[in-house]
């Protein structure tokens, strides 16, 4: 059984959640959120910061990149992109699949 308190793994997290899980300062998190597209919290009213847990899973892959690899910043941000363009996630290459895909089933179709 879980610990009274504890939040489910899915549950969404507080900027100060996240803080204390990762022992990252909220202001670090906050910069972080400018310089990597792809750790976007939902922000409620009051700007409250709530974070998925694809996104804490995202700080800590962040937080080993730098602070324990050695990795900069710009280099985390071209892994990350290379990454995601790699996986399918480049929304212009997922359209070009789709259109190469109909075109074929076109001309398979002989018009």
């Amino acid at each position: 059984m879980a610990a009274p308190g504890a939040k489910a793994s899915g549950a969404l997290r507080t900027i100060g959640e996240v803080s204390a899980e990762t022992g990252l300062p909220h202001h670090v998190l906050r910069y972080w959120e400018t310089r990597f597209p792809a750790l976007k919290p939902l922000t409620r009213a009051g700007n409250r910061r709530y974070y998925r847990a694809e996104d804490v899973l995202l700080v800590r892959r962040i937080d080993a990149l730098l602070n324990r690899e050695g990795y900069t910043i710009r280099g985390v941000q071209q892994l990350l992109l290379a990454e995601s363009k790699a996986s399918g996630d480049d929304p212009l290459a997922t359209l070009r699949a789709i259109r190469d895909a109909l075109a074929a089933a076109l001309a398979a179709d002989g018009r």
